[in-house]
């Protein structure tokens, strides 16, 4: 009996069969048609006073409801500084801030803002998510080490301390609160790209968002 028919024909199965796996694997995420906030919640997506890292008039802007003591925030993280990079002045990250974790968030805010003050937003920022398992801990917070922790990144406490306490960072928390409250955010971090709600919440969703917002734009 001729065999090489039936082993030529095993192989030619085999072969579609990796194909199809290696294609199912790096296959890009599907872009989900999602639409944008409705008009009454535009306005409390983006504020002018929010932070923001990146190009200032980038023409792709991912908001991100962000709580400095949530760990899925500080797992993010690395995530959006890499679609950033992927896509160098398209793309910037507007912060709103969703202290969920009572004290804790309210306190590393504050101290964020000081930095925004100082000029060192970012150098504190990436210090503060780097030790949040020192201060931030659900089962023992402790607040008072954000202050020396930032410190570190060149934060000046002395004169932060003061900073902390200013009008105008009572305001943002107050007006982040409510705004929090108008777009519906459940949990951190919740990511919109150019007032678009990344749905279904994940990676893959984020940056295909990104990148076809990115075409869009370029187009």
């Amino acid at each position: 009996m001729n065999r090489r028919p039936l082993i030529l024909g095993v192989l030619v199965v085999a072969l579609a069969a990796f194909v199809a796996a290696a294609w199912y694997a790096t296959r890009p995420a599907p872009v989900v048609a999602a639409a944008s906030v409705p008009a009454e919640q535009a306005e409390a997506l983006l504020r002018p006073h929010a932070p923001i890292l990146g190009p200032e008039d980038a023409p792709v802007t991912i908001v991100e409801f962000f709580d400095p003591a949530c760990e899925a925030c500080r797992a993010f993280h690395p995530i959006v500084k890499d679609i950033m990079a992927e896509h160098g002045d398209a793309v910037r990250v507007a912060i709103r801030y969703t202290p969920f974790h009572g004290e804790a968030s309210e306190e590393a805010i504050r101290v964020l803002e000081a930095a925004r003050m100082q000029g060192v937003y970012e150098p504190v920022l990436e210090v503060v998510l780097r030790e949040q398992p020192r201060w931030a801990s659900h089962g023992a917070p402790n607040a008072d080490l954000v202050l020396d922790i930032a410190a570190s990144a060149g934060l000046d406490p002395e004169l932060a301390r003061d900073q902390m306490r200013a009008p105008d960072v009572v305001g943002i928390l107050n007006q982040d609160r409510a705004d929090v409250e108008t777009v519906g955010i459940r949990g951190t971090p919740t990511f919109f790209v150019n007032g678009k709600p990344v749905e279904p919440f994940g990676e893959a969703t984020l940056r295909a968002l990104v990148a076809a917002e990115v075409a869009a734009a370029g187009s």
